[in-house]
């Protein structure tokens, strides 16, 4: 009888546990914008680590990922490149209401692979001596849009348009850049930034006066199928593991 009672016991608290665990355990389908690659990965092992949910991470430009999730896209949360979009899929019910925050505010950079093509005061621009510059389609990359309001205000807008060669995000602007297609490129200071200093190639670091600032807001998702584990993350996104990360690639925190 003793042995029995144990054996019940036993398998109680087995089938206890493994309930347990399942039900904390879940999977985020996150999706994340370009510049933001890898701060984010950084992030979620830790968090994986932390917390034993699972994050599956999809990159690329905040507005294809805009249309992709009212397209019924299954995304759980969404860190953008600006508070535009998450708004926006707040007040058309595509986002859980006054779900969004500021996790980062990114910094825009005029960068060449090239050592000594890019002065500090980025004189290159309007001395035009350049075949292409590549930046990210504004139509779809905070990060593009804030690179024309840079060369608008430069009043460069006009004289460089035969030179342009547009990403369809960050990423491939970038790659535009460190492979040579492009002498020079406006990208995301974290992508050539890392514990402290650039690691590669000359650079300006554009004035934040010549552009809007790029507040990068992320949202909880309506559709989210693990509405718990997806809120985990945004809130381990507010930490302060995760906000040593994100300032190492050279983000600001409001």
């Amino acid at each position: 009888m003793t042995s029995g009672k144990w054996s019940v016991g036993v398998l109680v608290a087995l089938l206890l546990g493994v309930f347990s665990s399942s039900g904390f355990a879940g999977e985020v389908n996150a999706a994340v914008s370009a510049n933001f690659t890898a701060p984010m990965k950084q992030i979620v092992a830790a968090f994986e680590k932390d917390s034993g949910h699972t994050v599956k991470l999809s990159f690329g430009s905040s507005g294809k990922f805009y249309a992709q999730i009212k397209g019924g896209a299954p995304f759980d949360v969404f860190l953008a490149a600006d508070e535009v979009i998450p708004q926006r899929l707040e007040r058309e019910g595509y986002a859980a209401v006054s779900s969004s925050f500021v996790y980062a505010q990114g910094k825009l950079v005029l960068w060449s692979a090239q050592p000594g093509l890019v002065d500090a005061k980025g004189t290159i621009l309007g001395k035009g001596n350049f075949n292409k510059l590549a930046y990210a389609d504004p139509k779809l990359a905070p990060y593009g849009l804030a690179a024309r309001e840079t060369l608008e205000r430069l009043a460069l807008w006009n004289s460089v348009q035969g030179k342009l060669v547009t990403g369809e995000n960050i990423t491939q602007t970038y790659q535009f850049v460190a492979t040579g297609n492009a002498e020079l490129g406006f990208v995301a200071l974290s992508q050539i930034y890392k514990d402290g200093k650039v690691t590669e190639g000359s650079w300006w670091l554009v004035p934040s006066r010549l552009y809007s600032p790029i507040r990068q807001s992320a949202v909880q998702l309506s559709a989210a199928r693990d509405a718990a584990a997806a809120s985990a993350l945004l809130t381990y996104l507010k930490s302060k593991k995760a906000a040593e990360i994100i300032r190492s690639f050279g983000y600001e925190l409001l």
